[in-house]
């Protein structure tokens, strides 16, 4: 049981990470989003396309200035996948829980351990099952799915072509950022097995991972409540 909590510790360290990497994709596709309105407000005086006018002038190439606007949508997929596993960690998804939550810490936890072993282990992986053909045509690899022949079909996959790119613009590559689905899944899938094992452990009687899984979920749960209730305050008194 060490071992497995010392796993799931590992796990949830790096989803805390991953977490920590989202908030600063938040401050990203806002400076992105400002970048974007104030070129096109003052695009408007000159009638002229300032990024393509500023790139030109940097690269030598003119790029429309939709890439701005498709890197925004890309950045926040991003966020999107990162925050799989960190959602999943802290209780934050949505739950229907007005039986579950009158029933005892170990009966919880058990829920918890069947309905993660049950349904969202095989969810995940059937996600990424599902992905893998698709990120790897948009790759560029013509096909990814096995033949009878299978050293054709490894020698398919050798054969790489051009990228998948986003239709709007011809330029913003989508094979990485579709990439991320997968990566998404994968994480979504390591933050299960480190919930499983914590469910488990309470199952079997160690209060501390109970008291653990509750200092994960109930700052986040609070500080919203209590920033929402001081904003009514505020609102009412003033």
């Amino acid at each position: 049981m060490k071992g497995l909590l010392k796993l799931s510790r590992a796990i949830d360290k790096f989803t805390e990470s991953l977490g920590n990497i989202s908030t600063y994709l938040v401050v990203l596709i806002i400076f992105v989003g400002m970048t974007n309105v104030i070129l096109r407000f003052f695009g408007r005086w000159t009638a002229s396309d300032l990024f393509s006018d500023i790139t030109l002038a940097i690269t030598g190439k003119a790029y429309p200035s939709n890439i701005l606007t498709d890197l925004q949508w890309y950045i926040f997929s991003i966020l999107f996948f990162l925050g799989f596993g960190y959602i999943l960690k802290h209780g934050v998804n949505v739950r229907v829980d007005f039986l579950y939550s009158k029933w005892p810490a170990r009966t919880q936890a058990s829920i918890d351990f069947f309905g993660t072993l049950l349904f969202l282990i095989p969810f995940c992986v059937l996600g990424i099952y599902v992905a893998i053909p698709q990120v790897m045509q948009s790759w560029g690899y013509g096909s990814f799915k096995p033949t009878t022949d299978l050293f054709a079909w490894l020698s398919d996959l050798r054969k790489i072509g051009d990228w998948e790119v986003a239709t709007e613009n011809g330029i913003m590559p989508r094979a990485p950022i579709k990439t991320f689905v997968i990566f998404g899944f994968v994480c979504l899938l390591l933050q299960a097995i480190s919930q499983a094992i914590k469910y488990f452990a309470v199952m079997v009687g160690h209060e501390e991972i109970l008291e653990q899984i509750r200092q994960d979920e109930a700052p986040e749960v609070e500080a919203v409540i209590d920033e929402v209730s001081d904003r009514a305050k505020t609102i009412i008194t003033s």
